[in-house]
């Protein structure tokens, strides 16, 4: 008789962490997810706790999926995991994390060493060799950070570990990165040469520190036994090498072909394409793809699905108590309310930059901004101008692809904001372009149980996923007869940026 096989994928977002159990052939056998705390010590800072968070919901989630493959009668062929990246966490020679992490762009506490190593190493020399300028969201300046202001700790540091590093690691001792997120550890990584650099680590740490570059479908190793003791994950399981969230994301829904372009709606908006060739862009994020043969071209914003998430603790209190008392959904009603309001919100424009901006503008210090108040408007006019906001700041980043000569053909939606309707149909009225929508949004950790297939040998290429596993439902069309209305906005939008910039960057140093 065959052997029924399973495989399962678990993501750790900043947010929340969420995990599937799934057939080879795509089916889902069970799903479980967990929502988190983010630790914001000061303004621009952003931390998590890696064993009470990362650890601790990976440990939940795959016993309750363990649960389910074995009373199903599976046996698990392989596992992969992603997570929020790129992050820094330093370890000490047993493996244990010396301070919380530091996570990705979303924590711009490096400005000064951004300046610092630019000066040293200079700007063109490290973009030439890392195909990314250093930003927010790059690794070296928070490593140097640390070196600078936690000299204690720097010096009892052995390893430096990202999110799905580390998880790997506890799951099978083996210290691995994906060469998709090697490359945001910049100015640690030279591209060309596909291998950490010294001669830019230098000044920084030593590269003896830092995991093996290896592919994302590649077995990092088999469970040990003591992984199996606090996962529940039977000891001698293959585990992919694995990936950052976003690239899960985009393997979870099939955008793997040059011209496809993931936009997973999180906690942050990431945008990925894939590429036939390797391209550079100076205001967007250079890589080679997650799996050999392919280049990426990333772009991401700060903040998108925090803001929404914001205003309901903030100001949906009402939805909160309907919610918890009849079970509808908060954003949902917020989503209703702000239904009612005309495109263009009644005349609000909203700056999304409520966490300073990634890509385009590589600006840590840009602050949020709700432009035309006027007594008159309501809740659902500003729920939907922050819609409208991260629409724009979503045309911004695609209109920099082109700019590279790299506008995608195709956009695939993921994530949880693909649970909002209004919000898919207003990014496709702000674009102009149409959207994808999968008949399964889980995202990332269906990607995941992908990958951890092709490292186990289930699978051998990417043919099951593209043929079998995802199901395209439906597709969003933009509504063409809002272009000029929304073309007017996004224009306002752009200026709102540049003529306030001075002010808010006053704003932003008053705040730290």
């Amino acid at each position: 008789m065959t052997k029924r096989l399973a495989l399962i994928g678990i993501d750790i977002g900043t947010s929340g962490s969420k995990g599937v159990a799934v057939t080879t052939s795509g089916d889902l056998l069970a799903k479980h997810n967990i929502e988190h705390g983010l630790s914001v010590p000061r303004p621009g800072w952003a931390e998590h706790d890696a064993d009470a968070i990362w650890w601790h919901d990976f440990c939940v989630i795959s016993r309750l999926l363990m649960e389910t493959v074995r009373t199903q009668g599976y046996s698990l062929a392989g596992v992969g995991c992603s997570a929020i990246g790129p992050t820094m966490l330093p370890l000490d020679r047993d493996g244990r994390p010396l301070r919380p992490a530091i996570l990705y762009g979303i924590d711009t506490r490096a400005s000064a060493e951004i300046d610092i190593l630019n000066e040293t190493l200079g700007a063109e020399n490290v973009f030439n060799a890392t195909g990314q300028l250093l930003t927010s969201q790059s690794v070296g300046p928070k490593i140097l950070w640390f070196k600078r202001n936690e000299p204690d700790l720097f010096r009892r540091t052995n390893r430096i570990a990202t999110a799905t590093t580390y998880l790997v690691y506890r799951l099978t001792g083996e210290f691995v990165v994906c060469k998709y997120v090697a490359p945001f550890f910049g100015p640690l990584f030279n591209v060309e040469r596909m291998a950490w650099d010294e001669d830019l680590a230098r000044d920084i740490c030593p590269i003896a520190w830092l995991p093996e570059p290896r592919w994302a479908t590649e077995e990092a190793g088999l469970v040990t036994g003591e992984a199996e003791a606090q996962s529940g994950i039977p000891a001698g399981t293959p585990v992919a090498v694995g990936t950052v969230d976003a690239a899960a994301e985009a393997v979870s829904v099939g955008a793997v072909e040059p011209g496809d372009a993931m936009v997973m709606y999180g906690t942050t908006l990431f945008l990925m394409q894939a590429l036939a060739r390797y391209t550079k862009h100076r205001n967007l994020w250079a890589s080679v793809f997650c799996v050999p043969g392919r280049a990426a071209l990333s772009a991401g914003m700060a903040t998108s699905g925090a803001i929404t998430r914001w205003f309901r603790d903030e100001f949906g209190q009402v939805e909160l108590e309907v919610q918890q008392r009849l079970g509808l959904n908060a954003y949902s009603l917020l989503a209703e309310q702000a239904a009612h309001s005309p495109p263009g919100s009644n005349g609000l424009v909203t700056l999304p930059y409520f966490s300073g901006e990634r890509t385009p503008l590589n600006d840590p210090d840009a602050r949020g901004l709700i432009a035309g108040l006027t007594l008159k408007h309501g809740r659902g006019d500003i729920y939907r101008s922050i819609l409208e906001g991260t629409a724009c700041g979503l045309r911004h980043n695609l209109a920099t692809m082109a700019e590279a000569g790299a506008l995608p053909r195709r956009l695939v939606a993921v994530g949880g904001g693909v649970k909002n309707p209004l919000w898919l149909q207003i990014a496709s009225d702000v674009t102009g372009i149409p959207q994808d929508v999968p008949n399964e949004t889980l995202g990332a950790p269906i990607g995941d149980a992908y990958l951890g297939g092709l490292a186990s040998g289930v699978f051998s290429d990417l043919e099951t996923l593209k043929v079998t596993w995802v199901k395209i439902e439906r597709t969003v069309q933009p509504n063409f007869s809002l272009l000029e209305l929304y073309d007017n906005l996004y224009d306002i939008y752009r200026q709102l940026y540049e003529v306030t910039k001075k002010e808010v960057h006053r704003l932003a140093r008053l705040q730290s």
